[in-house]
């Protein structure tokens, strides 16, 4: 795999540890002879610690082969996460820290998810692209505000804070898109 394929939840072997990608940034050159950079954070398989390295485009990475397995929130404890495979009814647990930036758009009972498996062994979850959630907090909604209107901010269930437009108010269920964290639509 070439880095410029290098996405979000890619899983590749590094000096013989396995890693999953949590994270891909894209630098452009600043100059006509400069080369694109990808700078990735990877996640340790075994021992969760974060690695961060930056690539050019055409250097290769060596991916792993990975099964991508259906899967449900069951529910969410202090430190940890279960989860149950779809097909099997198998239970994964993962540590709070190995869901760092999925935490805040996990609620039990949520499905659309997908499990990386290899070995037997979890590797982490791929999220849906969005997901909904309904307004737990924030101001009171204005009469007469309109879509294009200014925003406000919005306290979801799970803690995530979204910028919200001025008409809604607490209680009404959003969607918001999983991949940036900002607000799309009402439910």
């Amino acid at each position: 795999m070439k880095a410029c394929d290098l996405k979000k939840g890619a899983v590749v072997t590094i000096a013989g540890v396995i890693y999953v990608a949590k994270d891909v940034q894209v630098k452009s050159p600043s100059s006509r002879s400069g080369n694109t950079l990808y700078k990735a954070l990877f996640r340790d398989v075994v021992t969760k610690q974060k690695f961060e390295q930056t690539y050019k485009g055409e250097e290769v990475l060596q991916a792993v082969d990975f099964a991508r397995r259906p899967i449900q929130m069951l529910f969410k404890e202090a430190a940890s996460a279960t989860f149950m495979d779809l097909e099997t009814y198998e239970q994964y647990t993962l540590d709070n820290d190995a869901l760092e930036s999925e935490l805040p758009y996990l609620m039990d009972g949520l499905q659309g998810l997908f499990a990386l498996i290899a070995d037997d062994t979890i590797l982490g979850i791929e999220l849906p692209p969005s997901v909904e959630m309904e307004v737990a907090e924030c101001a009171p909604s204005i009469k007469g505000a309109s879509a294009t209107s200014r925003s406000k901010p919005a306290t979801l269930p799970t803690g995530l804070v979204v910028n919200v437009p001025e008409y809604l108010s607490r209680g009404e269920r959003i969607k918001i898109n999983t991949i940036t964290g900002e607000f799309i639509s009402r439910a």
